[in-house]
């Protein structure tokens, strides 16, 4: 991206948001190529152009969180808290940015940045908190007959894991998101969050 166009996303996002897209415009698009090549065989072979797969998501939303309290543990306890979240659309619909904030520990102030890339036809979701205030690996994929399925690599702990995100819309105004990691390249998988979202007014 230019510095012209960079100041004009910067100015239409404003603060944190705009930094974030500014720094993924500008460093990621490396790393979002590279781990499109590796996540190909896992992720969905999508049949037609996807860059209105998340238009739906596009608003302000209420979030009921369910989350493993110890992940990679074999542990069955979970915890549950309210967020609320803000998605807005970038780049023509070819992005889109989310804010979200809940109620979890010490808070969790967060975002996520979503690109799509119209060759591939593969959407790339990057994470970022407050607290690190730097984009983490993305999870790739697409949506097919109605699911979203993304994968992804990262490390939890110091392990290597793989991430999957999935997506589905049990109803117009309500969304839900669940992830999971795998410590065996996919074989077996844990669920360690879920979030169920309701669209507000």
């Amino acid at each position: 991206m230019d510095p012209q166009r960079r100041l004009i996303a910067a100015a239409c996002l404003g603060g944190t948001a705009a930094t974030l897209l500014a720094d993924a415009l500008a460093q990621t698009h490396g790393v979002a190529s590279a781990s499109s090549a590796a996540m190909a065989s896992s992720s969905p072979g999508p049949a037609g152009d996807g860059r209105h797969d998340f238009d739906f998501f596009h608003g302000r939303w209420h979030l009921h969180n369910r989350r493993l309290k110890t992940w990679l543990a074999d542990s069955d306890e979970w915890v549950e808290f309210e967020g609320r979240l803000h998605c807005q659309s970038l780049l023509g619909g070819i992005g889109n940015i989310d804010e979200v904030l809940a109620d979890f520990g010490e808070g969790i102030h967060g975002l996520s940045l979503r690109l799509y890339d119209p060759e591939a036809r593969r959407w790339s979701d990057y994470w970022a908190t407050k607290r690190g205030g730097v984009l983490g690996p993305p999870v790739i994929g697409a949506f097919s007959g109605g699911v979203g399925t993304f994968f992804g690599e990262d490390r939890f702990e110091g392990r290597p894991v793989r991430v999957r995100a999935l997506w589905t819309q049990p109803g117009t105004d309500e969304v839900h998101w669940e992830q999971a990691f795998s410590t065996d390249h996919g074989k077996s998988w844990e669920t360690n969050w879920t979030m169920r979202m309701i669209r507000q007014a």
